[in-house]
């Protein structure tokens, strides 16, 4: 879920567009006319678009498109095939993948597409006018701690679903997971792959586990970054789990202070750390920032050191930032004087809540966020209410997947960083090597989202296991390039 995932909060796309569906045509893929994309874009892509059932339980049915971006392999004489690639959300747009290795891309055309309601493929669009998206403005990457704004906080993501389910029309409640990997097998069979080769961050693992589960056969080599459980995702490992908001259940809140502890470890022994204080207990000063701000927010607020120490937990390369921003804030220095460059891009689709079980009752989350503030201070309700949308949502897909999940496949490589993902926790990875039929997690020595880049052990992997399905050995763990406060 982006730098890492997308701000779930962000349920639907930003965009007043006519949502244009096709009408019906042929069900069958006719290959990629791929050429130029268009002006302002990414140098060095190839552009395509490709119409994909609306409905899959219709496929001679409405149209929508799907947009697609091709990285060609450098050595197209001896080119090996196609790398496929989503990098997380739901919502982030994907046809300029970041995803590379030199190898991979010597010997794969990578190849990236937004999926459907997302970016330049078919839009979503829940907004008639600009007034429908203020009460979106106000809740937009924010969690309430007080009463009234509990209250008004539910009031207005009520509105951003209701403003959705007047204007978003019929592709709404075909956003489901699964109908994403049904479009993902269209564009393989149109690439002239037999199986598929692909990369998936953070919510495109999820996408990967889907495809896995629906196409077993169809499997060649998935490689899957900062995982999310399946289970966890979609419906809860026990029936109680449907009482327990989504984004709670997923438990990220709980690796997010795993993360900050081990930030705040290395902080204490590195004096490149602004937050360093010698003789000082980290986590007891970092906790009397919170005690103050909770009591007197100022220009910056309780919300707002919770929300930027996340975002910036989710690379190690952020610590700087985060350290400088901390200390300022605890200096009570003016928000516009701290420097964040680690905020996340806001977006998003109606994927979340046609995937996953949730309450219907609002109250839930309340109840639930704090509870899990009980275990994560902040980051517990700053997880919780990034579903509360679910809560009103007013359609469903009846193609959401929720399993089987351990279908055999050809071998799936998993990564995840140990000391902490925020986003999507390590637990969850470990629980997700023993969910799918065949799976092997590779381990980064780091907190962070995301392992692919940060460490040549970890590229070295991805080279071998995406070209020639090689696996590293059960229990490998990899060290990071660079430490936490090493300039990059």
């Amino acid at each position: 879920m982006t730098t890492s995932r997308v701000r779930i909060a962000a349920l639907i796309t930003l965009t007043t567009a006519a949502l244009a569906i096709a009408p019906a045509a042929s069900a069958a893929p006719k290959g990629i006319d791929w050429g130029p994309c268009p002006a302002g874009s990414r140098p060095g892509y190839d552009c395509a678009e490709i119409q994909v059932p609306l409905s899959y339980q219709d496929p001679n049915g409405p149209r929508v498109t799907i947009a697609l971006g091709r990285l060609p392999a450098t050595d197209q004489k001896n080119k090996r095939g196609t790398i496929f690639t989503n990098p997380g959300g739901p919502g982030n747009p994907g046809r300029f993948t970041k995803f590379q290795t030199p190898s991979l891309h010597r010997q794969f055309d990578i190849v990236g597409f937004d999926p459907r309601g997302v970016g330049a493929s078919t839009p979503v669009h829940c907004f008639a006018n600009d007034a429908e998206t203020e009460p979106l403005k106000r809740v937009l990457g924010k969690f309430p701690i007080t009463a009234e704004q509990e209250t008004r906080h539910l009031a207005d993501v009520r509105e951003v679903a209701a403003s959705c389910g007047r204007n978003a029309g019929p592709l709404l409640g075909h956003l489901s997971t699964a109908n994403v990997a049904r479009d993902l097998d269209r564009l393989r069979e149109a690439a002239g792959e037999a199986k598929l080769r692909y990369y998936g961050l953070s919510y495109g693992t999820y996408l990967g586990e889907v495809y896995a589960n629906l196409f077993p056969q169809r499997v060649g080599a998935l490689a899957l970054d900062a995982v999310d459980d399946p289970i966890a995702w979609s419906t809860g490992h026990r029936p109680a789990g449907a009482k327990v908001p989504f984004s709670t259940r997923l438990g990220g809140f709980r690796d997010a202070d795993r993360a900050l502890n081990a930030f705040l470890d290395v902080c204490a022994a590195d004096v490149r750390c602004a937050f360093r204080e010698p003789g000082t207990d980290l986590r007891a000063k970092y906790d009397a920032l919170l005690d103050r701000l909770e009591a007197a927010p100022g220009a910056i607020t309780y919300q707002d050191v919770i929300g930027r120490t996340h975002n910036a937990l989710t690379d190690e390369a952020n610590s700087r930032s985060l350290a400088e921003f901390l200390q300022g804030a605890t200096k009570q220095a003016s928000a516009k004087a701290i420097v964040t460059p680690f905020d996340s891009a806001l977006g998003g689709g109606g994927t979340i809540c046609a995937d996953t079980t949730n309450p219907r009752d609002p109250a839930a989350w309340p109840r639930a966020a704090r509870e899990a503030d009980r275990a994560s201070r902040g980051f517990g309700s700053y997880d919780t209410y990034l579903s509360l949308p679910c809560a009103f949502w007013p359609v469903s897909d009846p193609a959401r997947y929720t399993g089987p999940w351990n279908r055999p496949t050809a071998p799936i490589l998993l990564l995840a960083n140990g000391k902490g993902d925020p986003e999507t926790p390590y637990a969850g990875a470990k629980r997700t090597e023993r969910i799918l039929g065949n799976a092997r997690l590779l381990t980064l020595d780091a907190w962070g989202h995301g392992a692919a880049n940060r460490s040549a052990c970890v590229d070295a992997a991805l080279d071998g296991y995406l070209a020639y399905g090689r696996l590293p050995a059960r229990d490998t763990v990899c060290a990071p390039d660079h430490a936490p406060f090493d300039a990059r």
